[in-house]
């Protein structure tokens, strides 16, 4: 009697043990479809940035500076998500995400900026809201800290759309906008560039053709950065910020402050910012274009910046790539070039970070 009273024991033990993991497994998948719920109902939002595209390949980066590179590209999303998760705007967002880019040396913008041909620091960007159309863009500017922010200041403080050299620098001074020293964007490693390039040029002086297409000097056009965002209330907004060629001369001006060139963004469609060789992102109009293929042709944003980057673009001789968002939240980060550095964060606040070629 004993043993059977001591069997049933340990049987109704095993059975209340079994019920209990099994009622503690039904509450871990209840809340977790409890949390799923919550995540769907709360509004859409993301946001996506590129660092630049060019010849960034595994076997020329250290793992110090590929590690540099992922965490202040994981800092400046980051920034930006954060924004947008507590209901900030898109434009807001975009701001703050490539001041963190334009603040660090790695990137050619602002404190990275590469040098003209006159050893200048001359300063882009642009930056374009979806809801309303509005734009502001600057370019050329020497002595302004963040000129993504000037360009804000354009699009919501002015009657126009781009103000260029010094009269964008009185503008930015009347606006209180941030005013540096010039040699604060100084840096080693961009003056050596352009001395190099430099001496290149020398070597090759009288063949435009070599001049033009030479791969190193080609890659002197890229290095970009840019944001685009979609907020919960629905809003798309874009901006990008260069530093420009390295030994860019006659005040050249590259496509990142030109509206429909190198910034887009349109409720309707998408938002973009593109990265690359920027006499062909201003002739084949690529954000803008993109855009226009999704409203005309009714493709999706990724088949129309494929369309563009990897057909249009190269066939007229050009290279680069965009980042974009569209109005449901959907991201393309497209490029032709070995690598672009670029980041993308979701509404669940899931992290795509890539560097080079997949």
């Amino acid at each position: 009697m004993k043993k059977l009273l001591f069997f049933f024991s340990i049987f109704a033990f095993i059975s209340c043990g079994e019920t209990s993991e099994n009622e503690t497994s039904a509450t871990s998948t209840s809340e977790e479809k409890i949390s799923e719920k919550i995540k769907d109902s709360i509004p859409n939002f993301g946001i996506v940035i590129h660092g630049g595209a060019g010849t960034i390949l595994k076997e020329n980066m250290t793992d110090s500076l590929e590690n540099a590179y992922k965490a202040k590209l994981e800092e400046a999303i980051k920034t930006g998500h954060k924004i947008l998760a507590n209901g900030g705007t898109a434009i807001e967002a975009v701001q703050r995400t490539i001041n963190v880019m334009e603040d660090s040396p790695l990137f050619n913008s602002a404190k990275g900026a590469v040098f003209a041909n006159d050893e200048t620091n001359q300063l882009d960007a642009s930056i374009m809201d979806g809801e309303t159309l509005n734009a502001g863009a600057i370019a050329g500017v020497t002595n302004v800290k963040n000129p993504i922010n000037l360009a804000y200041e354009v699009m919501e403080n002015s009657e126009h759309v781009l103000l260029a050299g010094k009269g964008a620098e009185e503008f930015a001074e009347q606006r209180g906008i941030e005013i540096v020293d010039p040699s604060y964007f100084y840096t080693e490693n961009r003056f050596k560039s352009l001395r190099r390039l430099k001496e290149r040029e020398a070597k090759k002086a009288g063949n435009k053709t070599v001049a033009n297409y030479d791969s190193f000097i080609k890659d002197s056009k890229f290095g970009t950065v840019g944001c685009a965002a979609l907020d919960k209330n629905g809003n798309l907004a874009a901006g990008t910020s260069t530093g420009g060629m390295t030994n860019k001369k006659w005040n050249r001006i590259g496509d990142s402050p030109i509206i429909g060139a190198g910034t887009y963004a349109n409720n309707a469609t998408c938002a973009v910012s593109s990265t690359g060789w920027g006499e062909f992102f201003i002739r084949g109009v690529v954000a803008y274009d993109i855009s226009a293929i999704m409203e005309y042709k009714g493709l999706s944003l990724q088949e129309a910046a494929a369309e563009v980057i990897q057909k249009k673009i190269p066939k007229m001789g050009g290279d680069g790539g965009i980042i974009a968002i569209d109005n449901d939240g959907n991201v393309a980060m497209e490029f032709n070039t070995a690598g672009m550095y670029r980041a993308s964060m979701n509404k669940k606040g899931e992290l795509n970070l890539g560097i080079y070629g997949e």
